[in-house]
């Protein structure tokens, strides 16, 4: 690994990001990326926003991994066999392949992966994403002891063995997630927490890490070990942390950024007409939603739940504030191949059915223009989010409701919402597989801090159980549509809209297919300038 440390090779980068990408090319291929938000960290196990995955899915190769236009292929593991029953699973590592620093990928490394993030004295916030493995959930919530109870096993150094508590349909489709990525044994072991650093870290995919400056950018190099190099065609990426959408905008126009991966809503008739060519919005699997703290005194009362989502003119937000063709939400999973959403209670109402409603339940809580709900409203930075939050606090004030908007940078904001510091807050959640079961999951007790509003029904609980351990399809799909119908009878949170992604790819950039997961792996682009 080339370590950028001297006083020259940073003066050299530093002349190079400053000059932009025209430059960079004389030496290398470079790609500037803008990336939403400040990594929180880089470690797969401690990860859970998309600004961390791009980066960390171009280090990290999983057993399976996603083709340029999303879908799963293999990657670690050239082929799997799959047991007559469905619960055991048999992967191929791929001959030959090497961690960055030289040192071989084995079967241990996935092995230890997953014991380590299903430990629950790492405390990895993203755990219960593999809970379909055999005791995960009874390992990670501390109620079984011995990590060697895992359903994983290393049958030799190039096999993997994985049981499954049930049969899963998305199992293969979940491997391409960074929870399951492996990671270096030799190096977590030698290092411990250190080993993520520039210098320490390893890879086994298309990148390594070169250089990270907080709230600067993170720079990943070639992997020359990584099996497939001799095709990926860019040299560098650097990752600039970009929440101020305007800013951002200002940046890819002038050349500075080759693919920003967002836009100010409020720009769309502009990009439009200026720069149609470069505007790439597309169907996005995810939720805008905002949840709701349960464990707040005043968001107890079922009541005020429903006015707060009741009075929201979700069609106001997508078709006046944001006009990039986002869909208005009528349940908490987006539409999904192969399952019926189940919707919100009020939508056979006209908008101005609901506010009165909304209005009569508030002042049935006890609050009215003299004595309104006083709550804070909490979003992470971005031009978009506030307009949204200004919004819905102007249509909240019809209600006898005052929202104090509160804003932070989306590390902070994400914090608070995992620690329960909250009343209502802005979230999004992008599906990691296409699957009810991923937005789901954020509502069972059993979620831990994905949980953000604390949300906790038997019933559901219940349902959620046994739609796990249904291998018939309809029936499991029907499972779950009875458990997303209770939370939304509860109004456990506040569905917004459906995503679509929007990203400015420069029309030199090729191989940037757009795909319903909105990712796109460096090792499929070239540039050419």
């Amino acid at each position: 690994m080339r370590i950028l440390t001297t006083a020259l090779a940073r003066a050299a980068l530093a002349a190079t990001l400053v000059a932009g990408p025209a430059v960079a090319a004389q030496a290398e291929t470079v790609l500037h990326v803008g990336n939403l938000g400040e990594p929180d960290t880089l470690d797969p196990h401690h990860a859970s926003g998309t600004w961390e995955n791009r980066i960390i899915g171009d280090m990290f190769l999983g057993l399976l991994t996603e083709a340029a236009d999303g879908t799963a292929i293999p990657g670690a593991a050239t082929s799997w066999q799959v047991s007559d029953d469905g619960l055991t699973y048999t992967f191929d590592l791929r001959d030959g392949a090497t961690w960055s620093d030289g040192v071989p990928v084995t079967a241990d490394d996935f092995v230890f992966a997953l014991r380590r993030i299903l430990n629950p004295e790492l405390a990895a916030k993203y755990a219960s994403i593999l809970y379909p493995i055999k005791n995960a959930e009874a390992l990670n919530s501390g109620t079984m002891s011995g990590m060697e109870n895992l359903g994983v096993r290393a049958v030799n150094a190039d096999t993997l063995e994985v049981t499954l508590e049930a049969p899963t349909p998305f199992f293969l489709e979940l491997l391409t997630h960074y929870t399951a990525f492996p990671v270096p044994m030799h190096k977590v072991e030698a290092l411990g927490d250190d080993w993520v650093k520039p210098g320490n870290m390893v890879s086994n995919g298309a990148y390594q890490l070169v250089e990270w400056l907080s709230q600067t950018h993170v720079i990943v190099e070639k992997n020359d070990a990584f099996y497939d190099a001799d095709n990926v065609s860019i040299d560098k990426v650097v990752f600039y942390p970009s929440e101020d959408r305007n800013a951002a905008l200002r940046r890819f126009r002038a050349g500075e950024f080759d693919i920003n991966t967002d836009f100010p809503s409020e720009q769309i008739d502009w990009l439009k007409e200026n720069m149609p060519d470069e505007t790439r919005i597309a169907p996005y699997l995810g939720i805008y939603y905002y949840p709701i703290n349960h464990n707040d005194p005043a968001m107890q009362d079922e009541r005020v739940r429903a006015a707060l989502s009741m009075a929201i003119d979700r069609a106001a937000i997508t078709e006046q504030v944001l006009k990039t063709g986002e869909i208005p939400a009528e349940s908490f999973v987006p539409p999904l191949p192969g399952y019926s959403v189940a919707k919100m209670p009020f939508l056979s109402m006209s908008q101005a059915e609901r506010v009165a409603e909304a209005k009569r339940l508030m002042e049935a809580a006890g609050y009215s223009s003299s004595n309104p709900l006083s709550l804070t409203l909490r979003y992470n930075t971005s031009e978009n989010h506030k307009r949204i939050a200004v919004a819905v606090s102007a249509m909240w004030k019809q209600i006898h409701v005052n929202a104090d908007l509160h804003n932070a940078d989306v590390a902070v904001h994400y914090n608070d919402l995992e620690q329960g510091d909250f009343q209502v807050a802005r979230a999004g959640w992008i599906a990691d597989y296409p699957d009810a079961q991923n937005f789901l999951f954020l509502l069972q007790t059993n979620a831990g801090v994905l949980n953000y509003g604390r949300y906790s029904v038997p019933e559901f609980d219940a349902l959620m159980e046994q739609a796990a351990l249904t291998t018939d399809l309809e029936t499991r799909a029907r499972i779950m549509r009875e458990a997303e119908a209770i939370a939304l009878a509860d109004h456990a949170n506040i569905p917004i809209y459906y995503y679509v992604s929007k990203n400015l790819v420069g029309t030199h950039v090729s191989g940037f297919v757009d795909n319903a997961k909105d990712i796109h792996r460096t090792r499929w682009l070239t540039v050419s300038r």
